[in-house]
């Protein structure tokens, strides 16, 4: 691990892994196994801050954002809605409330993945980061709340995304102690990985082979450096070209098709706007893009002294519509916190899109999610805050607080659907921009280039089981085994037809 950049600088790898996050991290492991890796990551190490990894300061990196070095990175979308990503080794794993539950068994078969592969890549991760919670008095009470607000069957701990009440994973030990993507780069040959921290990819550098464009390396630059300042790293060039490697794009949602746009693939009119050289009119990069809308009920007012919270507990209702959870965050540094009772809607209709908003990849590109712009989700909006409220009014939590909440918020449909409006909030679950079958194939490979994939957030058509984290981290390690069984029978290079 180093952020010397001396120590890659002008070397080749077999792989090229962008992005040291949720995804990125099982994935650059998985592949060390047998091939040379470049991890490279844009944000610093987590080892080094030891209030990130300790879960008495959950929700802390939330509370204080800069531009250029936080390990959150704030954006606002252009509905206006705050939101953050991760800028730190582990990704949004080392800032997020740590919940670990899988996808469903209709998710797995509906994207077409191998069941039993899918299985065990889970069972890599949970072995390593993923533990069973010793249940807080205040996951007790949302726990009774979620249940009292009809939200049933109870199914006890379990790790799968099934109907009713259950009490999750977390990557938050029993001392407390918060486990991240990272903690897998142990499980890879540590003499096959070279992590470079804070460094972030500008463009990916191409040649010509045949009718194609094939991949090169990567030009980056100092995190904190200038943007003029530009360094290189590269694949390594084989004889064979079968035996060629890949550069992984696995920078999130926002990062990945940030990368392709700044390196020529993307729409032709919006890369001319930045007078970025045109490689590849490819119209779906950016496209899709869509965020879970959320609405949180605060239910005390007054912020009080007591721990952060993450959730240990979930509600899944409504046929897997409406996710619900509780949250105790911090609203400032001296410790005083706000209780609050959160839900999501699972499948929004409503689609957004990604652009660019400058040729520094160090900012945030312009994305707009269209928040309940489709009837069909405000309606399920309304519905979701029904519910929310029940749990919120509920007799459990009243015990807890020893006291009735207080919840203002209308029952007339008609103002619900206005308050939705208000209201809605992220829950931090954005995806898309790299859709398979617009941007990439089902192997992840970037139609009409070689030696390009993307792998994170980006390729998800929807936010699978309660939250991503868990299916990410799984799909790092199941695409890395993958990726070494095509290279075992030498077909790194399958057909690719632009659908």
């Amino acid at each position: 691990m180093t952020s010397n950049i001396k120590e890659v600088l002008g070397k080749s790898f077999d792989y090229i892994v962008v992005g040291g996050g949720t995804a990125g991290c099982p994935l650059a492991a998985t592949l060390s196994e047998k091939f040379s890796v470049l991890l490279i990551e844009r944000g610093g190490s987590p080892y080094e801050n030891p209030t990130l990894l300790d879960k008495k300061y959950f929700g802390f990196p939330f509370l204080q954002t800069d531009e250029f070095s936080s390990v959150a990175q704030r954006f606002i979308s252009e509905d206006g809605v705050p939101n953050l990503r991760g800028r730190v080794l582990g990704g949004t794993s080392t800032i997020n409330a740590g919940f670990y539950s899988r996808a469903s068994a209709d998710f797995i078969k509906r994207v077409g993945w191998d069941e039993k592969l899918v299985k065990e890549a889970y069972e890599w991760v949970e072995s390593k980061i993923v533990f069973k919670p010793l249940l807080t008095k205040w996951s007790s009470a949302v726990m009774s709340a979620l249940l009292e607000a009809g939200i049933l069957p109870f199914n006890g701990f379990s790790w799968d995304h099934v109907a009713g009440t259950k009490i999750g994973g977390t990557v938050f030990d029993s001392d407390r102690k918060r486990h991240i993507s990272a903690d897998l780069l142990e499980r890879g040959n540590s003499s096959n990985i070279v992590v470079l921290l804070n460094a972030t990819v500008k463009n990916i550098v191409f040649q010509r082979d045949g009718n194609k464009s094939a991949v090169r390396g990567i030009r980056f630059i100092k995190s904190n450096g200038s943007i003029n300042q530009t360094y290189e790293a590269y694949l390594s060039q084989p004889e064979n070209s079968s035996q060629h490697g890949d550069v992984i794009l696995s920078a999130g949602a926002l990062g990945s098709p940030q990368i392709l746009l700044l390196s020529g693939i993307g729409p032709r009119g919006h890369l001319q706007t930045f007078s970025i050289p045109l490689l590849l009119d490819l119209k779906g990069v950016g496209q899709d893009m869509q965020d879970n809308p959320g609405i949180p009920l605060i239910i005390r007012a007054k912020p009080e002294y007591r721990l952060p919270e993450p959730p240990q507990v979930v509600g899944i209702a409504k046929d897997f519509k409406f996710i619900v959870e509780g949250f105790v965050l911090p609203v400032s540094f001296n410790a005083t916190t706000l209780m609050r009772v959160s839900i999501k809607l699972a499948f929004p209709e409503s689609k957004g899109k990604l652009e660019l908003n400058s040729t520094d990849p160090r900012q945030n590109p312009v994305v707009l999610f269209n928040y309940l712009a489709e009837e069909k989700d405000l309606r399920e909006c309304v519905q979701m805050v029904q519910l929310v409220k029940k749990v919120a009014r509920s007799r459990s939590i009243a015990r807890f607080l020893g006291t009735k909440p207080r919840i203002n918020v209308t029952s007339n449909p008609n103002e619900l659907r206005n308050f939705c409006r208000k209201n809605v909030r992220t829950y931090y679950h954005f995806h898309g921009g790299c859709s398979i079958g617009s941007v990439i194939d089902r192997d992840y490979r970037v139609i009409g280039v070689k030696g390009l994939r993307v792998l994170d957030g980006s390729t998800l058509s929807e936010s699978p089981g309660t939250n991503p984290m868990a299916t990410l981290l799984m799909l790092g390690r199941y695409q890395g085994i993958k990726i070494l069984k095509e290279r075992e029978n030498g077909s790194a290079f399958g057909s690719q037809q632009h659908p």
